[in-house]
């Protein structure tokens, strides 16, 4: 049994940061990419970033230079540094853990808002 719960969602002036994380709990995490993804209203659940066990970050054009992602095995936790947020960045923001066989878990979602 895993479970995903996210926080760290607001709402933040263009321009500002926000820091969301992801903790989870049950197996192990370490071997697992994890990873978070968003989506806006009418729209489709889109990747914004991954990271593997290892380390090894992966990033939707749209972020790159602006968003961070992180992770702590020993905390079973991961983290989408944000900076620098666009309008067109609102959405409901998703963590993900991929198991075995290729099988994704979600988070229950945080709102991040962008607006003046």
């Amino acid at each position: 049994q895993v479970h995903l719960a996210e926080s760290g969602g607001g709402l933040v002036q263009p321009g500002g940061s926000l820091r969301l994380s992801c903790v989870g709990s049950g197996p192990i995490f370490g071997i697992y990419t994890m990873g978070w993804h968003r989506q806006a209203p009418g729209k489709e659940r889109e990747l914004v970033a991954a990271i593997t066990a290892g380390g090894s970050p992966h990033y939707a054009d749209s972020v790159k230079g602006r968003f961070t992602i992180s992770r702590n095995n020993r905390e079973k936790s991961v983290s989408l540094q944000m900076s620098d947020l666009k309008p067109e960045d609102t959405a409901v923001y998703y963590c993900k853990v991929v198991l075995p066989g290729g099988v994704n878990k979600w988070g229950q979602g945080t709102q991040v808002t962008v607006s003046s």
